[in-house]
Order: C-alpha cells, then sequence, then structure tokens
C-alpha cells in the first residue's frame, strides 16, 4: 500500500495525460502545469465555499448558545444564507474616504487574503494526490508567508485616514508580532520528533512513530492554539477590531467586496492555523485503521475526510471559545503573550531536547536508550513512548509553570490602576499650571 502510495504521489492521473495528448515519460504539462492547475482550482474552490459556510455555521453555534435559532429564512433552515450575504456585498457600493490613500486602501485587503491563500498549497489535505505540492520546507513556506497577512492590516488602518482604523492597525501589528513569536517557539518541540519542516514528512513520522506528537508535546499543542488565536485575532483576543471600542478596528472605513476579503481572509486563517495543528500535533490525515482500506482512491478520500474532520473540530474550539470567553484588556493579552506563552515555549524547548538527549541509544551518547535508528531516524520504542507521554505530563508542565509562576512573581508588573492614577495626577498638575497662568496673562 505505501509502495503505491509513493508512486502515485503528485502524479498526473491517466486522463489528464490524455487531455495534454503526452506520452509517458514526457509528460511535462500533465504533470507540472494541468494536474497542479486542476487541484489549485478544487482546492480554492472548496476552500472558499467552506469559508462561506463557516460564517453561517459560526452564526449558527453563536444562536445555539444563546437559546436562538440564528437564520432561517433565506433557504430551507437558512442554507441559502452565504449565497445572498455574498451577493449583497458585491452589490453593496465600494465606499473609500476622501482623505484615504486610494492605491493602499484598495490594495491593503487583497494582501491580506493572498497570503492566507497561498499557503493552501503546501496544506498536505490528505494522502498521495490529495496534496499540490510536498515542499521540503512547507512549514517554514507556512509561516514565512502567513506573517505577511499582518501588512494587510496595518495599510489597512493607516491608509483609511481614520483614527479608529489606526489604533485597529497598530494593535493587531503589536498582537500578530507577538503571538507569532509564541506560536513558531511551540512548534520546534514537535520538530525535534519529526526531525522535517515538509509537512508530509512530519505526518510519516507520526505514523512511523505510531503516535500523535500531541502526547509527546502537550505543552507545545497548548501554546500553540493560544497563540494560533492571538494570531487569528479570534475571541477573547479580538482587540484590534474590539466593537465597543474601536468601532470595528483597521475595516471601519470598508465597505462591500473589500470589507468581506478581510473577513475571507480571517476565516481562511482560521482554517490553515488549524490545518497546521492537525499535522503537527494530531497525525495529520493518518487514523487508526486507515491502513487497512486496500483501495488506493478510497483511501485518499478517507484520509481527507479524516483530515476535514479533525480541522472542523478545532474550529468549533474557535467558535466556542468566541462565545463563551469574555475579551482579554489589551494590557492582559500582552503579558499573557510576552510573560508566559514565549517564555513557556522557549522552557518547553530546553526540557523536550534534555528529554530527549536521554532517551537517546547509549551508542549516540543517550542514557535510557529508549530510542533506536529505522530507516536512518531515531524511532521511540514502546518504553519510550510511555517515557515521553509521562514526562510531557508530569515534568514538562509542572516545572514550566513553576519556573514561569516564580519569574513574574518576582518581576516588576504594569500595574493599570496606577498608570491611571499617574495621570489623573499629571493632568491635574497641568490643569493648575494653566489656571496659575490665566491670571497673570489677563493682568
Amino acid at each position: 500500500m505505501q509502495a503505491l502510495l509513493t508512486i502515485t504521489l503528485f502524479v498526473a492521473p491517466e486522463w489528464v495525460r490524455n487531455l495534454t495528448g503526452e506520452k509517458l515519460p514526457n509528460v511535462f504539462w500533465a504533470e507540472y502545469v494541468v494536474w497542479p492547475l486542476v487541484q489549485i482550482i478544487v482546492v480554492l474552490f472548496i476552500i472558499l465555499t467552506l469559508v462561506a459556510y463557516l460564517v453561517y455555521v459560526e452564526r449558527k453555534v453563536s444562536a445555539f448558545m444563546q437559546a436562538r435559532l440564528g437564520p432561517m429564512r433565506v433557504g430551507p433552515w437558512g442554507l441559502l444564507q452565504p449565497a445572498a450575504d455574498g451577493l449583497k456585498l458585491l452589490l453593496k457600493e465600494d465606499i473609500i474616504p476622501i482623505k484615504a490613500d486610494k492605491a493602499i486602501f484598495q490594495l491593503a485587503p487583497i494582501i491580506s487574503v493572498a497570503a492566507a491563500l497561498v499557503v493552501l498549497a503546501v496544506i498536505p489535505w490528505g494522502a498521495a494526490w490529495a496534496t499540490i505540492a510536498n515542499v521540503n520546507i512547507g512549514l517554514l513556506f507556512i509561516l514565512a508567508v502567513s506573517s505577511v497577512g499582518v501588512l494587510g492590516l496595518v495599510l489597512a488602518g493607516w491608509s483609511s485616514n481614520s483614527k479608529y482604523s489606526l489604533l485597529g492597525a497598530l494593535r493587531s501589528s503589536a498582537q500578530m508580532v507577538s503571538y507569532e513569536i509564541g506560536m513558531g517557539l511551540s512548534i520546534i518541540g514537535a520538530l525535534m520528533f519529526a526531525r522535517t519542516l515538509s509537512m508530509n514528512g512530519i505526518i510519516e513520522a507520526q505514523r512511523a512513530d505510531g503516535i500523535w506528537y500531541f502526547l509527546f508535546q502537550p505543552l507545545g499543542f497548548l501554546v500553540y492554539i493560544i497563540s494560533a488565536l492571538g494570531e487569528t485575532n479570534r475571541a477573547p483576543f479580538d482587540l484590534p477590531e474590539a466593537e465597543s471600542e474601536l468601532v470595528a478596528g483597521y475595516h471601519t472605513e470598508y465597505s462591500g467586496f473589500r470589507w468581506a476579503l478581510f473577513f475571507m481572509a480571517e476565516y481562511t486563517a482560521m482554517i490553515v492555523t488549524s490545518a497546521i495543528a492537525v499535522t503537527l500535533f494530531l497525525g495529520g490525515w493518518s487514523f487508526p485503521g486507515l491502513d487497512l482500506i486496500k483501495d488506493p482512491n478510497i483511501y485518499v478520500i478517507a484520509s481527507v475526510l479524516v483530515f476535514a474532520a479533525k480541522v472542523m473540530a478545532l474550529i468549533y474550539a474557535y467558535m466556542w471559545f468566541r462565545w463563551t470567553w469574555p475579551r482579554y484588556r489589551y494590557d492582559q493579552l500582552m503579558e499573557l503573550g510576552w510573560k508566559w506563552m514565549i517564555p513557556a515555549g522557549l522552557v518547553n524547548i530546553v526540557l523536550t531536547g534534555i528529554l530527549y538527549v536521554l532517551a537517546m541509544p547509549k551508542s549516540r551518547g543517550g542514557f535510557f536508550d529508549f530510542m533506536h535508528e529505522v530507516n536512518g531516524r531515531l524511532t521511540p520504542t514502546g518504553a519510550g513512548k510511555v517515557f515521553f507521554i509521562v514526562t510531557g505530563f508530569l515534568i514538562t508542565i509542572p516545572v514550566s509553570w513553576a519556573i514561569l509562576a516564580y519569574i513574574n512573581r518576582h518581576s516588576p508588573d504594569f500595574n493599570l490602576d496606577e498608570q491611571r492614577q499617574l495621570q489623573i495626577a499629571l493632568r491635574r498638575e497641568r490643569l493648575k499650571k494653566i489656571e496659575a497662568q490665566s491670571p497673570a496673562e489677563s493682568n
């Protein structure tokens, strides 16, 4: 089965070769142009349709949590509401503020949505032909391109010539840069076990080890999920949009389809961050018993369904968090990122490295001999799996929490009430000076 899947990996099917009129082995257009183009069109169609219906699902989930029905008027059970919303946004007037920077104002939403869509090419949606491109630095490519998305938000806020938009953009840039560091640190522990940056390679490593890396890296998974919420500006970290403070943040002045592009980027980013979490920590498209399927095409379709189910479970968690938890204050948000998430990621890397070296074979300088070499990579034995699971839950998490609690308790804290009282006192002094100067000027 594995050999068959390896052979069929990224190979264009026969109907594509018939379409281009090429014969083996000279199939350049079929392999590198037509077949990838077909895959890209299919993935974009599914993801953009999914994005439209994720808005519908979120409205239904929020309605369920608030004892309401949600959208019910357009189509049966409101299923055509996404189509009605899309048509409305297309027909709405596209308003550009008079003093806005027109070119950048129009370019900003395109940057955001393009950065979110480009990375779909290297996501391993399933086995064999279900992946568009298997790049050996796939994870690095996703992190690098995704980080460009923040430029779209910053440019949108700056070019709108609105104080609400500018404040939202500043908040967004600070928040996304802060949580991007925590996200990058949280994945290194899992990469130590996978020893590759290829998205497909990470899944194959978990299949070879016979375990999902969530069990080896519980702290890394927790830090990643919290950082992903901050990275995508989702509640309880939706400070850049904060309706009660900034109207809508960086997209206050946007309307019509340009406004929809920002939401398209946000929901696509949710899918991408969930797909990375599934790939790194939850085994990707693999599932116990999946290898029993003998037909290659059914195997690939089943793997795609498994991957989609795992991603949708995480996206439901995104929605659950949004409608359950109150919004953080901005200083609390930054404190959580810089004083807890980033240090926790660093401590997790150090402890994972120590435990990994201890578990290595004695012939390589290890201590417990809980790993052996299989096909050129170190794989944990049965005792090694128990060792990494137990130490992950009983040593890494408590030790990290104790270290961070000690450091944060003995470090100076930002006290919002003290800062507020300081500003009030400074204002009183300024008013007194003005009052003292006024009689002198009148005389």
